[in-house]
């Protein structure tokens, strides 16, 4: 069984909003990451995936995505204490708002940095520099 879990590449003024995750979260705690969260149950629905990203980019940086999130690519990875996720990542280009740690056990810090930067980072992760890389190849394929 997988916990499904989605996560919101937003794209703004030449930067991706790049999050510090809470030192307290129970997996990847501290680390620099794409805004997220876990689908919740919803009963029948549609979008499903993409509501979900709405809701957890509002709780946890106070962005209200707009336009339609655009999908990015699908991965699965095992937590820190042994749950398998499915994620689910989504390019977000039209938000509203200015990003602020709106939920302080999920979100230490908000950062809006260039990709260059993001790849650059000490401290980012291989998996969020790779989700930037397809980010800007979905964005810039217009």
């Amino acid at each position: 069984m997988f916990i499904v879990n989605t996560e919101a590449a937003i794209f703004r003024d030449g930067k991706y909003l790049i999050i510090k995750r809470g030192e307290k979260e129970a997996h990847a705690g501290g680390e620099l990451s794409l805004v997220g969260g876990k689908v919740e149950i919803e009963g029948d629905s549609t979008d499903v995936l993409e509501n979900t990203i709405i809701r957890e980019v509002k709780e946890e940086v106070g962005l209200s995505i707009i336009g339609k999130p655009r999908y990015i690519q699908s991965t699965n990875f095992v937590t820190d204490n042994g749950f398998h996720v499915v994620n689910v990542i989504f390019l977000c280009e039209e938000v509203e708002g200015d990003a602020y740690a709106a939920s302080a056990d999920e979100v230490n810090g908000v950062y809006w940095l260039t990709p260059e930067e993001v790849y650059m980072h000490a401290k980012a992760p291989d998996y969020l520099k790779d989700s930037v890389e397809r980010a800007e190849a979905l964005r810039t394929e217009r």
